[in-house]
């Protein structure tokens, strides 16, 4: 029974309709370990106590008001009803005996105490729910859990009265549960736990996927932690894997919820085991989210600084504009990646001469990249100082000897440095083998050889090859080899002669033209797939 102010109301209210219907007073008492008292204001003022047992039979007993009758009411704890002289008695012929007031008061008592059982239930769902509802709104105002770890640490060790808690997320890459938040004691005190760890609650509750609880009033109760080691302060724990399931998928473990140190009684019910449940699982929704954010965040970062280092590199190349004036050329590179190996410089140089580069780095990407753009700027440096094209790679070689050793990286160059007023031309290759001057009366193609191995195969300056040059009359043509050995739809290579062959047949026709059709031809051979490797087509006319 409820001694709720409540329930003793309700009664008071009950009694003169029941004193009406059985013609006496009536008066209600309780019997428990503390005695016996009276429960309503009728048996309260004369001091006397009736003598009575936690007996279910009925009896008369002499009150100071004259003999009464005593029923015990049924499954209300040790309630009595007392019907005074002058009402009905057993056999007496009553309307109304007391057995049937005595159940009529259960009644009324068992309803209340019902009331009062379904108001603490709603009480406890409460705290429940508007947990739930709490969880849902940290994490939905967050995407660095990091952040709310405490606060849905704090506010799940409230509800269901534990004083020590700590959340764990998993390291997959250091096979380590690592504590992200606690309370009670300091997260940077304790040490990550493995996996593996046969001693470890929850490593165990991490590994089998399952809540792993203990609770010592229970004398059957194993406890599953090792005997000796343990760092908890209570006896009774809950442990509550970290679970998240993608639809249709089995769930995979990515933390550990772990609650000791109870206040109250040293015990988890059933219903914390449920909560902190559904809990981890919101959690474990969460995280994954999280990382999907990140993950998508990371990628839009890495897609940025991929398209502003392509940019970069872009601005590097000179545009064919800085010769537009003195001679017809037109170049263009493009990368298998967002970046790469491949680069040309344009140069115009003193007393009328020009200088025209190729090269080809044996990778392409960053590593690359990077190698390009030191290239690139060492290139200008160089071209300005030295007084031949051997020297110029020389001095790039020397400058690049760090980078191109640590990255085991080679690089091919070809370099000619073309005097209209002397008539020569002076090349030197470091390992490039697709350079060539195109006849413009024959359109036949003659190579520019090789006159040193690639910068980065070894330290010799190499020589510079000087050949005769008259305006008009020939046209240098440097391609990659990213064009030459890419793919057609039937897997055959495009070839070095299908690029000549563009040169000589459009030779007298604009240098734009002649890359133009190179470019599309290849763009038909290999069906408009991306490249595999850089591709870097200069065609150049004086």
């Amino acid at each position: 029974m409820s001694d709720t102010p409540g329930g003793l109301t309700r009664v008071e209210r009950l009694l003169p309709v029941l004193e009406r219907l059985a013609g006496a007073r009536l008066r209600v008492w309780r019997v428990d370990p503390a005695g016996t008292r009276a429960l309503t204001s009728a048996g309260e003022g004369s001091g006397w106590i009736p003598p009575l047992d936690g007996g279910e039979t009925g009896r008369r007993v002499d009150t100071p008001e004259g003999p009464a009758w005593f029923e015990p009411v049924r499954d209300t704890g040790g309630v009595w009803l007392e019907v005074g002289e002058g009402g009905p008695a057993p056999g007496a012929g009553a309307s109304a005996p007391p057995g049937a007031l005595a159940e009529i008061l259960g009644a009324v008592l068992s309803a209340e105490r019902d009331a009062s059982q379904v108001a603490a239930e709603l009480s406890e769902r409460y705290e429940e729910i508007d947990l739930i509802y709490t969880i849902s709104e940290i994490l939905g105002h967050t995407i660095r859990l990091d952040e709310a770890a405490e606060r849905i640490l704090r506010e799940v060790s409230t509800v269901v009265g534990a004083r020590r808690a700590t959340l764990l997320f998993y390291d997959a890459e250091q096979q380590m549960l690592r504590i992200i938040a606690a309370r009670g004691m300091s997260a940077q005190e304790a040490e990550p736990i493995e996996v593996d760890d046969p001693c470890s609650v929850a490593a165990r509750v991490f590994r089998e996927m399952r809540i792993v609880s203990y609770d010592p009033t229970d004398p059957k109760a194993l406890n599953p932690g090792c005997a000796e080691g343990r760092n908890y302060r209570g006896k009774a724990f809950l442990s509550v894997p970290v679970l998240h399931a993608a639809p249709g998928a089995r769930g995979k473990p990515i933390g550990v919820i772990n609650l000791t140190d109870r206040e109250g009684e040293d015990a988890f019910t059933a219903g914390d085991r449920k909560l902190v449940a559904a809990i981890a699982n919101q959690i474990g929704a969460a995280i994954e989210n999280a990382r999907l954010v990140a993950r998508d965040q990371d990628q839009q970062r890495l897609r940025r600084e991929l398209e502003l280092a392509r940019d970069l590199q872009h601005k590097l190349l000179p545009s064919p504009l800085v010769l537009a004036a003195r001679v017809d050329v037109a170049a263009r590179c493009r990368q298998a990646e967002s970046v790469g190996g491949d680069f040309y410089n344009l140069l115009n140089l003193r007393a009328d001469r020009i200088g025209v580069m190729i090269g080809d780095v044996t990778s392409h990407g960053f590593g690359a990249a990077l190698i390009m753009a030191l290239v690139m700027a060492a290139s200008g440096i160089h071209a300005e100082s030295a007084e031949t094209p051997a020297e110029v790679l020389r001095r790039i070689e020397e400058s690049l000897t760090d980078e191109l050793a640590s990255t085991e990286m080679l690089l091919t160059v070809f370099y000619a440095v073309v005097d209209p007023q002397a008539g020569r031309l002076t090349y030197a290759n470091a390992g490039h083998p697709h350079a060539f001057l195109v006849s413009t009366r024959t359109g036949q193609a003659a190579r520019l050889e090789a006159t040193r191995p690639p910068l980065g195969s070894a330290t010799a300056p190499g020589e510079n090859t000087v050949l005769t040059w008259a305006r008009r009359e020939t046209i240098i043509c440097l391609f990659t080899d990213g064009v030459t050995e890419a793919l057609g739809v039937r897997g055959e290579r495009f070839g070095e002669e299908r690029v000549l062959g563009h040169v000589a047949r459009l030779k007298d026709r604009p240098a734009r033209e002649i890359l133009e059709s190179v470019h599309a031809d290849l763009a038909g051979f290999t069906g408009g797939a991306p490249p595999a490797d850089d591709r870097t087509v200069v065609i150049l006319k004086v």
